[in-house]
């Protein structure tokens, strides 16, 4: 299904600039629940004993963003949302090496102000 919205329709802020907010549909998320390889934990076990940036870390944790923010786009333009105004992060720990990522937001329909 081809959608009308844009990553650059996401906003925190609760509104957008140059359009009104013509409807609220309601809150929308994308969620993924990722777990480090045991390649993974031992790489980044490596780069913490040299400390600073743990690369492994960093990638999976902007992956999983990722992955959360386009499903939140996705369930948005399901209920007919051209923007998503509010957007917002959380993270959980699900168990031992298990994270679950939430990117949500409030879906309207805005048009030219």
């Amino acid at each position: 299904m081809p959608s009308n919205l844009k990553p650059e329709m996401v906003t925190t802020t609760f509104d957008l600039h140059g359009f009104r907010i013509a409807q609220y549909l309601g809150v929308v998320r994308g969620i993924t629940v990722r777990s480090r390889s045991v390649v993974g934990q031992f790489a980044a076990g490596v780069q913490q004993i040299f400390g600073g940036n743990i690369s492994i870390y960093t990638e999976l944790c902007e992956h999983a963003r990722g992955e959360a923010f386009e499903l939140m786009i996705q369930h948005a333009a399901q209920i007919g949302a051209n923007a998503i105004i509010g957007a917002r992060y959380d993270a959980n720990e699900v168990t031992d090496g298990v994270t679950e990522v939430l990117a949500y937001g409030t879906a309207v329909r805005v048009e030219p102000a």
